[in-house]
């Protein structure tokens, strides 16, 4: 079975003085290498299939054979490393708490204790007699939730 660990330094090498980063690296027990980069700004295909280029030069298939496929982290799907949270800093998300409960907010900072979102909550004030929406700073641990993904909005 061909070495996680040497896919991953082939990544790492490839990503050197690029601004793309890693975000998952598996290899399956038929040998079908996964590979996901990402950027703040997106992946463009040419890089794709450069890293995939990259990739095959640095392993021999007449040692082992494998299949290999190298892509973006798909849209939508949940956030998987630091950067990653780091890039949504600004933009909304959608994030399912390990208790179960779904909220939507503006990611306002990450870093590698966790990180915050801004969500609207009803609240009684005092002096007024209807409950108001008021912006509050949920702070989470990486450990809190199930999943965050971007919200895509496509107005």
């Amino acid at each position: 079975m061909i070495d996680k660990d040497k896919v991953k330094n082939l990544v790492e090498k490839w990503l050197e003085g690029k601004e793309y980063f890693l975000v998952d690296a598996s290899v399956d027990d038929q040998n079908k290498i996964t590979v996901e980069i990402d950027h703040k700004d997106g992946v463009w295909i040419e890089d794709c299939c450069d890293l995939s280029r990259f990739i095959e030069d640095g392993l021999d298939r007449d040692v082992e054979d494998f299949e290999l496929e190298v892509g973006s982290a798909g849209i939508g799907q949940p956030l998987k490393v630091l950067q990653q949270y780091v890039n949504a800093v600004g933009y909304d998300v959608e994030l399912l708490t390990k208790e179960g409960k779904k909220m939507e907010g503006c990611m306002k900072c990450a870093d590698e204790q966790g990180f915050v979102v801004t969500v609207l909550e009803k609240q009684h004030l005092e002096g007024k007699k209807r409950p108001q929406w008021v912006e509050v700073d949920k702070a989470f641990g990486y450990d809190d939730v199930k999943w965050v993904k971007n919200i895509i909005d496509f107005k």
